[in-house]
This record gives structure tokens, C-alpha cells and sequence, in this order.
């Protein structure tokens, strides 16, 4: 793109969204050229629509220069799905950053909404309570600020057991077809006109009634997922980022077409819950007490959550600042944190003296300050036990449990307590939190260690051998490994730091290699992003919902080219 075609496009740009939203220097973009955790990229600007309409004006102006489109949300993304990666683009990238067009509205007396394209999952979730109701998922991406839309379109696994991936068939997007040409496509069941710019704005403005919502057999959740993560004599996993049963249109697509919004379905929100923290030294006691409570329990758990010994250290000590800032002053403050490491990481470039990522070394420094942040019998656990499970259950299942658990432990190694309300609040955040600890680890010492390596892996439900064993002569090669994820529905995330000097991909192929001869499903919740390659069948999908490879290119290791090439 010349430098003349670019400036008519910002002008462009700038008339439609405001100058104050159309970001052109490199070190502004830097938050949402740079992934959460993995991957990074240029981009000749980032613009931020307010309105559905803004977006599809400059989803035109974009067509019309046959420019890369990535369409970002939160930007919470682990494997670098929602921003640039690398600099080997066949034409110039633009990141459409939604967070401004964040309207949920309630449908059908709040058992179904309507999500916009930057509407958050900590919004909904507030929005819901009055009415006693709650969305997906309501810990975890949750406490990071991920998006509804974000959540379909990655089939994110989240961590309650009764409600499966996030998926819906209902949702109103646009795409690119073969011919190039723009088109937006109603799939939301709601009459909402027939000319794009009428259908957006209609919608965002809410002129509409009951009459034009059609309640028909399109689904607003995933509703076969209870009884999937019951079947546990299944040879094949109960949840991962490409099963074919929950490729639609939307939901699964990976960032090829752009959302507008999503309608999803709302749950009822339990009476009472009661977190419980269990701990064992031997792998087998979890293995039996997860095929026992899937198999007899009348009520499933609400979620079940593994943090391995290493992993709670790791946390403890590397995601502190993040536990503090989230557990003091909430998730809202989270991109304003972010702005100002960026801020602070650009001033201390400027000086040699200072080291590199100077605002993380002076969070980590700062955290050391601050009094142990997590609560006595957590720690007293982490002494006692290598293996962490924290469960919820809630209302029925309380009475169930309490009595389960007590059997269960008179005749097998581990105990359990019940936390309090406090106890609950910490250890649900330290178990979220985890995720960030093997980054900052790396950043204090990287110029020590080699890379980082990441698994999100989908293990077979009847698969015994959960916890990962590795041969000595690769285990050697680990200066780091941190386990944690969804044990009741058998979804390890496996971080890893190599050694110097080890080759990543390598390593990485031969992992992968035997989980997949073992039967597993890989990744199993955080998308293909760039660290995973798609199989065949999915890049047909892709194809078929983007056949210009317009938009997000490269997804799961594919073509940057254009028409695919």
C-alpha cells in the first residue's frame, strides 16, 4: 500500500470512527499488536468502531483495499489468535478493535441475549444477576475481561462442567465472498430489515419487538454436553477446539468472518454453592474420584479445577500483582494497568540503564512487598499435598458431597476442607491467575532460559494416565513445567519453559505426536491461534467462511496469502 492509499485511508477512517479511535503510531498499537501472552505483529493502524454500523463501514473501506482484517475484542487470547503474527503479510494488516460496541440486550425475559461484538462477559454477568441468572462462563475469562463474541468464536472450553464449550447458532455477521464482495448475513432469528445499515442500526437501537424474535430449534448453547463428560468409558475426549459438532458458522470460526453480535442462552443461577479444596499425593485417587462423582452423583459438579504443587508456587510468587490488582480493585482496571506498563516499558526504553520490560521487574519487586496475599490452609495444603482440586457444588449437590467426600477420604490417600467465602474468592482467582505466572517467570529470566512452550490438550475420557510422566531424557530439557486445567472434563494446560538452547519445535512436534497416539485432541479450549496447525477438514472450514483468506490469515499454521495461495 502506498504511502498515498494509506493516508486517503486513515482520512477515511477517521471520518467514520473519529480521529481519537483510529491509532497510527506504532507504540499506541503496541497493546493490541502484541498478544495477551503469545505473538505479535504490525499493523498500519487499529481502529475502534462505536457503533455496529461504524463497523461495517470500515469493513467495506477495508474490502475496498483488499486490506488483512483481524477482528480483536479483549485481546485475551493465549495461542495469538486476535493479533498480528509475524511480518510476512502479502497485504497490509488492520486490527478492528470492538470493545467500544459492548450493548447486551435481554430477550425472552432474560432466558436468551443478545451479545455485541465487544460486550464482556464481566458486563453480562452483572447484568444477569438481578435476575437471578448467569452467562457461560462466570470465573476465569470472566476476571480478564474476554468478550461473549470471543468466547463463540473460539469454542472456549471455560470451567463449568454443565455447560460445555460456548456455541451458538445464532448471531449476525458479515463475510467476505469469493467474488470479494461484502455481505452481511442475519442468522439471529430476529426480522431485523433487509439492508445492512438498516439491520444495524435497528438492532443496536433495539426496534424491535416479540413478534420479530423467532424462538425455532436453533440452539442458543451447547445442550449434549452433560451427558458427554458422563460418558466415561469413552475413547474419545468430551471437549476440543475442533470437533466438527460445534464448527458453525459462527461459533469456532477463529476470527475468518466479523461478528456483530451473538444471541446465547443464560442459565439459572444456583441458590447456594459450596467450594471444596481437596488435595492427594497420588494421581489415582483424583483419576477414581472424578469416574465415581460423573458416574453416581445425581447432581454434576458446577466445576472442577487441578493446580498441581509447582504451579501453585509458580503463581503464588509470578501472578501475585495480578491476583492483588483483580481481587482490590477488579477487572476493570485491567487495561488501565496495561496502558500503564506500556507506558512505563516506553519511558524506560529511552534509558539504556534501565533493563528490558522494566515495569514487570517492578511489579514482581513491588509484590514482594505486599503480605502473603493467600489464605493459611491453602498453604497448609500446598505443604502437605502435590495435587490440588478445587470443586463447587451447589444446592443439591452440597449434601451430596459433603457426605461423598468424607467416605471417600477415610480409605484413600488426601483429605479435603470446605472453604468459607474467603477462601472461596482466593482460591478460584489463584487457580486463574496461574495462567500468567510461566510469562512473567520468563520475562525475569529469559535471557537464562529458552522458550516457552504451551499445551492445551483434550485427554480421552476413559484415559487413566492423566498426569503427564515424561521420559528422563526429556524431562531434562524442561527448566519449568506448570499443570493445571478442567479435570472432570479431562482438559490439561500444560506450560512449559526449555531449557537454553533446546530446540522448541522439535520438542513441541514430539510431545504433540504422543498425545495424539494416545488418543487426545489438541488444543482442546484456547483455539489454533498460531501455536497449533489445523487439520484438514478445518481449514476447509476456514475456507469456506472466508474464501479470500481476508481475514485473520495464518490462523492454525495456514496460508497468509491471499485467495489461500
Amino acid at each position: 500500500m502506498n504511502i498515498e492509499k494509506k493516508i486517503t485511508f486513515l482520512e477515511e477512517a477517521v471520518s467514520i470512527v473519529g480521529k481519537n479511535n483510529v491509532i497510527k503510531t506504532s507504540w499506541k498499537m503496541y497493546p493490541y499488536t502484541k498478544g495477551w501472552r503469545y505473538g505479535e505483529g504490525r499493523a498500519i493502524a487499529v481502529i475502534k468502531p462505536g457503533k455496529l454500523v461504524e463497523i461495517w463501514k470500515i469493513l467495506k473501506l477495508c474490502v475496498k483495499e483488499e486490506l488483512i482484517i483481524i477482528m480483536q475484542a479483549a485481546n485475551t487470547g493465549l495461542t495469538g489468535g486476535s493479533t498480528p503474527f509475524g511480518n510476512d503479510y502479502d497485504r497490509p494488516v488492520v486490527i478492528i478493535n470492538t470493545l467500544r460496541v459492548n450493548n447486551i440486550q435481554m430477550i425472552n425475559n432474560g432466558d436468551q441475549i443478545v451479545g455485541f461484538a465487544g460486550s464482556s462477559l464481566h458486563d453480562l454477568e452483572k447484568k444477569l444477576k438481578p435476575l437471578n441468572r448467569e452467562p457461560h462462563s462466570i470465573i476465569g475469562s470472566t476476571s480478564i475481561g474476554a468478550s461473549i463474541v470471543g468466547g463463540i468464536c473460539n469454542n472456549s472450553g471455560g470451567s463449568l462442567v454443565k455447560r460445555g464449550p460456548a456455541f451458538t447458532e445464532l448471531a449476525l455477521y458479515a463475510k467476505i465472498n469469493s467474488n470479494g464482495k461484502l455481505e452481511l448475513v442475519n442468522e439471529l432469528d430476529i426480522y431485523l430489515g433487509s439492508d445492512p445499515e438498516e439491520i444495524l442500526n435497528n438492532l443496536e437501537n433495539k426496534r424491535y419487538s416479540e413478534s420479530d424474535i423467532s424462538n425455532n430449534k436453533k440452539l442458543g448453547s451447547d445442550d449434549k454436553y452433560p451427558e458427554i463428560v458422563k460418558s466415561i468409558n469413552s475413547d474419545t475426549p468430551s471437549r476440543f477446539n475442533s470437533d466438527p459438532r460445534l464448527l458453525n458458522d459462527v461459533s469456532g470460526n477463529a476470527g475468518k468472518t466479523a461478528v456483530f453480535a451473538v444471541r446465547v442462552d443464560t442459565y439459572p443461577a444456583a441458590r447456594s454453592k459450596q467450594v471444596y479444596y481437596l488435595g492427594t499425593n497420588d494421581v489415582n485417587v483424583f483419576w477414581k474420584m472424578r469416574r465415581e462423582i460423573l458416574s453416581n452423583f445425581k447432581n454434576l459438579p458446577d466445576l472442577g479445577d487441578y493446580l498441581h504443587r509447582d504451579c501453585y508456587d509458580a503463581a503464588k510468587k509470578y501472578s501475585k500483582d495480578t491476583f492483588l490488582v483483580i481481587e482490590r480493585l477488579g477487572t476493570k482496571f485491567l487495561p488501565t494497568l496495561f496502558e500503564l506498563k506500556r507506558n512505563v516499558d516506553i519511558i524506560a526504553g529511552k534509558f539504556r540503564f534501565l533493563p528490558e520490560n522494566f515495569s514487570d521487574r517492578m511489579m514482581q519487586f513491588f509484590s514482594y512487598l505486599w503480605p502473603n496475599h493467600l489464605a493459611r490452609r491453602m498453604d497448609e495444603y500446598r505443604n502437605l499435598y502435590e495435587h490440588h482440586w478445587i470443586i463447587e457444588m451447589s444446592d443439591n449437590g452440597i449434601k451430596e458431597a459433603d457426605q461423598y467426600f468424607k467416605d471417600f477420604f477415610k480409605n484413600n490417600d488426601g483429605s479435603f476442607f470446605k472453604c468459607n467465602s474467603k477462601e472461596s474468592k482466593k482460591a478460584m482467582m489463584q487457580r486463574y491467575v496461574a495462567a500468567s505466572a510461566v510469562g512473567r517467570y520468563h520475562t525475569l529470566n529469559k535471557m537464562n532460559v529458552g522458550e516457552m512452550l504451551s499445551m492445551d490438550i483434550a485427554l480421552p475420557r476413559n484415559e487413566k494416565n492423566w498426569f503427564e510422566k515424561l521420559p528422563q531424557e526429556i524431562d531434562d530439557l524442561f527448566e519449568m513445567k506448570l499443570y493445571y486445567g478442567h479435570l472432570f472434563c479431562h482438559v490439561l494446560h500444560q506450560n512449559y519453559i526449555v531449557k537454553k538452547g533446546v530446540d522448541v519445535e522439535k520438542l513441541k512436534e514430539k510431545l504433540l505426536k504422543n498425545y495424539e497416539q494416545r488418543g487426545a485432541e489438541f488444543p482442546a479450549e484456547h483455539n489454533f491461534g498460531h501455536e497449533y496447525k489445523a487439520s484438514a477438514d478445518l481449514v476447509n472450514f476456514y475456507k469456506n467462511l472466508d474464501p479470500t483468506n481476508s481475514f485473520n490469515p495464518g490462523i492454525g499454521g495456514t496460508s497468509k496469502l491471499k485467495n489461500w495461495k
